[in-house]
């Protein structure tokens, strides 16, 4: 038996569910594949996966739909989605939903290796300290509880990563291709809507906290996380 990673494979075509988990194997993963969403949301209760690549379009619901559910029960391992349309639209509701990372099909092996070993490598958070506190904000890496002052935000798992980011970079212009490359680490061809979408998303769930906006948007540069920090 493998005792890599373990990865739920999640596609309703057998050819591209074997040709992965052949793969992913040979790769060092140990993988289960199954071929719906409810086989899927059965086998993360089973196993508890450290990473599900997840076909969007599914004979019983679609991806998205098993992602909500999978989030809403508490499931924090990343999802990587499969998909045959390249729209900008799809990939943000992906991640709106809780995914990942996207990868459109027809897709390479090496690229979807790549992919998992880059999301399973920034899900493995650093051992240096679990708190992180910057002006307002409380971050808790190891409980993933996220505070503006003493109110509790509930922050998807993308958007925990891009505040950890801009967190650890307090006061410091952080362009959307620096962002893309070290949330993401891959970057949707370039995709800036994907930053700029999820910087709303965060602005807004922090600020309705604050009582000054925390992350300002600086024209032509990118994003900074706006502090005052004690000496």
């Amino acid at each position: 038996m493998n005792d890599g990673p373990r990865i739920l494979v999640v596609d309703d075509e057998p050819n591209i569910r074997d040709l992965l988990t052949t793969s992913l194997r040979f790769a060092g993963f140990g993988v289960r594949a199954v071929s719906n969403g409810a086989q899927t949301i059965s086998a993360v209760l089973e196993d508890e996966p450290d990473l599900i690549i997840l076909d969007v379009m599914l004979p019983d619901m679609n991806g998205f739909s098993v992602t909500k559910r999978l989030r809403s029960a508490g499931y924090t391992a990343p999802i990587l989605f499969l998909t045959a349309k390249d729209d900008t639209e799809d990939k943000i509701m992906g991640l709106t939903v809780g995914g990942d990372d996207y990868v459109t099909k027809p897709f390479s092996l090496d690229e979807i290796v790549a992919r998992i070993k880059a999301i399973l490598r920034r899900t493995i958070q650093d051992e240096e300290d679990a708190q992180i506190e910057v002006g307002p904000l409380r971050m808790d890496q190891d409980t993933h509880e996220v505070y503006v002052g003493e109110v509790s935000v509930e922050l998807s798992p993308t958007e925990f990563k891009l505040l950890r980011y801009l967190m650890l970079n307090p006061n410091r212009v952080l362009s959307k291709a620096q962002i893309l490359d070290h949330v993401w680490e891959y970057d949707f061809n370039g995709d800036a809507g994907i930053v700029e979408s999820y910087i709303s998303y965060l602005r807004r769930k922090l600020e309705q906290h604050s009582e000054t906006p925390l992350i300002q948007t600086k024209r032509g540069f990118g994003y900074m996380l706006k502090v005052d920090q004690k000496s």
